[in-house]
């Protein structure tokens, strides 16, 4: 990457210590990755992982002098391969090493979000489909890649995703593979062709069947309906998300019914005070199933435009104001990744036709992206310094603070006696010193001499 310094042996060094770290060799098995004969498994992901952080295609890279590219293809375009599995396998032994050295009160949350998959150029791309853009606001062939992610609010970690096609047959341009619908390559299509919201809970369900104890998801206004809460309050998760500005949705807040708009102009016409990181923040009840819900809202002003606002929610009424502003910006992380993805690991450049391929094609991506963050997490983070100040600094007790004055009064009186100060000296200068102190502190001193 143009922003890194490297070359073949950083990533070979790179790649032995992450798969040594994972232990990929029996990761590769569990996804049904084996090898029949000739080169071993990690050969042929480490040739992958080079290729991608060259900016090549597999058609542009150099030729391996013990495979062809051929056998990474046929790799690839294997339907009988579980990467999504292996994504979510690698992405849980990362988050037990980090969890060595992370602060267990801090708050972990999954990340759920969207990207396009451009394939502007395809024609007989399998499952190639009319998807639109949000933030250009138009069609484009492709794919929308579908991606769960893991945030501990420093390091952030792709956990899952679903290639995701169009709903409508008539908005899809590919053809669909024909297959026994019992098996995975079929389960996998199938999957592309729902409701994405649908999906998205079920890479949720993958998580936390999976382990990971995660209390918050996070996620843009796309995702951010009344369901989509009600969902994840069922499986004792918080969703913290942006709410559209739409008269389609309404709360309930002091006994009548408003969308978000007109609950706004009320809290202005009631004088309220205005917060300095936030405006308003009313607990509001929606309907879902004729349950009732209570939810917090926080309006916060539009960061550049003063005038206007924007309307983060959460089911999870005793989180702060501010925590549910600062929860809510580690979204931002999974927009990172995206851009990393897209503009340095050739997220969605690749001459793969087949479905099975280019979903093998993102688990290659999301690798290299572990890779990196495995990197950037042990570069900056000391502790991670093959665990020797987490490992060494753990058994050691906490000092009290009145024995530390104790120790150090101990230590001048012996430091004076040696440059043969006046003990006098010494005495008037300590009883001065405890006269300070706060007396609760100055007689647990008395009391420790």
């Amino acid at each position: 990457m143009s922003t890194i310094q490297y070359n073949d042996t950083d990533i070979h060094h790179s790649f032995a210590h992450f798969s040594k770290l994972v232990h990929l060799s029996a990761i590769l098995r569990r996804v049904n990755i084996h090898k029949s004969r000739g080169i071993k498994t990690e050969r042929l992901f480490e040739w992958l992982l080079t290729t991608i952080f060259n900016r090549y295609s597999i058609f542009r890279a150099e030729k391996a002098n013990d495979f062809s590219k051929r056998t990474v293809r046929n790799c690839l375009n294997d339907p009988h391969i579980n990467w999504q599995r292996l994504v979510q396998l690698l992405a849980i032994h990362l988050i037990q090493y980090v969890q060595h050295f992370t602060d267990p009160r801090r708050r972990q949350a999954l990340i759920i979000d969207d990207s396009l998959f451009k394939r502007e150029f395809s024609r007989k791309t399998e499952l190639l489909a009319r998807v639109f853009d949000h933030d250009k606001q138009q069609y484009f062939k492709g794919f929308r890649t579908l991606t769960l992610g893991w945030s501990d609010g420093n390091t952030f970690l792709p956990l899952n995703f679903a290639l995701m096609s169009s709903s409508h047959a008539k908005n899809r341009f590919g053809h669909l593979k024909s297959s026994d619908q019992r098996s995975l390559a079929a389960k996998r299509r199938t999957q592309a062709t729902r409701k994405m919201t649908d999906v998205a809970l079920e890479l949720v369900d993958d998580a936390i069947k999976s382990g990971i104890k995660a209390k918050y998801v996070l996620f843009d206004s796309w995702y951010a309906s009344p369901r989509m809460f009600a969902a994840l309050l069922k499986r004792h998760c918080h969703g913290i998300g942006m709410l559209k500005k739409t008269k389609k949705v309404y709360f309930r807040y002091r006994g009548r019914e408003m969308d978000i708009k007109t609950l706004y102009t009320n809290l202005r016409r009631s004088k309220w005070p205005i917060k300095d990181s936030y405006l308003y923040s009313p607990i509001v009840t929606f309907e879902v199933d004729g349950e009732k819900i209570p939810m917090k809202l926080v309006f916060v002003t539009k960061r550049g435009q003063a005038d206007q606002y924007l309307v983060l929610a959460t089911t999870m009424t005793d989180l702060r104001p501010e925590a549910i502003i600062q929860m809510y910006g580690r979204r931002w992380q999974i927009e990172c990744y995206f851009k990393v993805a897209k503009q340095y690991l050739q997220f969605d450049q690749t001459q793969v036709q087949s479905y099975d391929g280019l979903c093998g094609h993102l688990a290659m991506v999301m690798l290299s992206y572990d890779v990196l963050a495995l990197a950037q997490r042990e570069n900056t983070d000391d502790r991670t310094l093959g665990d020797l100040f987490f490992d060494y600094g753990r058994p050691l007790p906490d000092i009290k603070l009145v024995s530390a004055l104790n120790w150090l009064i101990q230590t001048i009186t012996g430091l004076g006696e040696k440059l043969d100060m006046a003990v006098e000296t010494l005495t008037i200068i300590f009883d001065e010193f405890i006269k300070a102190l706060p007396s609760s502190l100055a007689r647990l001193l008395g009391n420790a001499q």
